[in-house]
């Protein structure tokens, strides 16, 4: 069954396709991952893997949902027969499993957000902890993580023009105004060209090579950029045939990376500033919820009012991701099996709350669910597509873009890719962070 709406203007689904990669991956684990992985060439790694990799792979997963018009289940189906039925159930269950812990993260980010307007910000880092373990346990994170997902279904249920492209219309341009303010504010900060040294411009080769490093990169361009999870073929299935993809692929892109640089451009100011390295370099956690409250603490009412804005910025980020992820499930149980989207919406936000309810426990098993669902999985939905588009039906590939008028040149260009360097590259990187993450859980074997 066709999927009947679509979006009221390609800058609508610009907006939105950019609003699911911009989220809480480019403010909290940016920051995390480029610390860890030696900076200059954590984020060398990362750009030459949105480039190489993942701006083909968006291309071609605009083209599967474009030219199917089927929902992530569906789709794959449509476009190959029943062999890749699975391949439709893993962006199903990818996008659930990412948005069962992304909304405990959203949970705690609202927390914080209303702590700040209400009360205040931590004036050490024993208050921080204090405070982050009242908002990450019990009730609280609980009450978080189900008011994130109705809000969430609530925009998803209004439709595609009524809900996503609306929210997305007025949240992203706030979004960029608050990034671009804040990382003015931080560029005065007395510590701002050392936390540009020592994060964004610190240069050790040996980090390219480094098993750990390149997990990290592969999982923040997949994670950050969206691709493999359905939620850009979710979205392209409302496109229209006049909609030229590798140019809405590259806006996306774009937008999506200078959030990531732009959110680096604050944090990492704040954190030499206000000597918090260990907190971020030691914690997944840290450099959100404990080292930026705690240091912009020491700046009064002015830190107090630059950290209300920053968390409702990663609030708005979050949200335009939640959806995209949301509207994955929700997309093919109404292609599926024909079910309202109000109904779908809700009953998928209920299930993934219940899937949630570990990572709301226990932060060990939320980064658990990061590192599968947000990391491996992901990157194996990116190979799929590659391999799916790239070798099985690259005539589709080839006639969806020639309906947009796209170059020839560039067509070709693009399947060279498809089919000879994103496989490779990506297969190089799921087997680095399988291997890596087993090592890392276990240590001994």
């Amino acid at each position: 069954m066709a999927l009947k709406e679509h979006w009221r203007s390609g800058l609508g689904f610009v907006l939105a396709a950019a609003g699911s990669a911009v989220g809480l991956g480019n403010l909290w684990g940016f920051a995390y991952r480029a610390s860890q992985g030696g900076g200059g060439a954590f984020l060398l790694l990362y750009v030459l893997i949105v480039l190489v990799v993942c701006l083909p792979v968006l291309v071609a997963e605009m083209v599967l949902g474009r030219s199917t018009t089927q929902s992530p289940l569906l789709a794959p189906v449509a476009a190959a027969g029943e062999a890749w039925r699975p391949m439709g159930w893993l962006f199903v269950l990818a996008s659930c499993g990412i948005l069962a812990f992304y909304a405990v993260l959203m949970g705690w980010t609202g927390h914080t957000l209303i702590h700040a307007l209400r009360v205040g910000l931590p004036d050490d880092m024993e208050t921080a902890k204090s405070l982050f373990g009242s908002v990450s346990t019990g009730n609280s994170a609980l009450l978080g993580q189900g008011g994130s997902l109705a809000l969430t279904a609530a925009v998803v249920a209004a439709g595609v023009q009524g809900g996503i492209e609306r929210l997305s219309r007025w949240a992203l341009p706030l979004l960029f105004g608050l990034l671009v303010g804040l990382a003015l504010w931080a560029a005065t900060l007395s510590g701002a060209m050392g936390g540009y040294q020592t994060f964004l411009l610190r240069w050790d080769p040996a980090q390219l090579l480094n098993p750990t490093t390149i997990r990290n990169a592969f999982t923040q361009a997949f994670f950050s950029i969206g691709t493999g999870i359905g939620c850009i073929l979710a979205y392209s299935a409302y496109l229209k045939s006049s909609a030229r993809l590798p140019r809405e692929a590259i806006a996306v892109v774009g937008l999506d990376t200078a959030v990531g640089l732009l959110a680096g451009l604050i944090t990492f100011p704040v954190v030499i500033s206000f000597g918090l390295q260990e907190t971020v370099s030691e914690s997944t956690v840290g450099a959100l919820f404990l080292a930026i409250p705690t240091g912009l603490a020491s700046l009064g009412a002015a830190g107090r009012l630059v950290a209300v804005l920053f968390f409702s910025l990663a609030y708005l980020a979050a949200i335009t991701s939640s959806v995209s992820l949301l509207e994955v499930p929700v997309a093919s149980l109404m292609d599926r099996l024909g079910w309202s989207r109000r109904r779908s919406a809700w009953l998928m936000a209920l299930l993934i709350f219940i899937a949630g309810l570990p990572a709301a426990m226990s932060i060990p098993v939320l980064e658990a669910m990061d590192s599968i669902f947000g990391g491996v999985l992901l990157i194996l939905g990116g190979l799929l597509i590659t391999l799916l588009v790239g070798w099985v039906v690259p005539k589709r590939f080839r006639d969806d873009l020639q309906t947009s008028k796209t170059s020839g040149g560039l067509i070709r260009l693009m399947l060279f890719f498809l089919r000879w360097v994103s496989p490779v590259v990506i297969t190089a990187g799921l087997v680095i962070s399988v291997v890596d993450l087993w090592r890392q859980c276990f240590p001994a074997a």
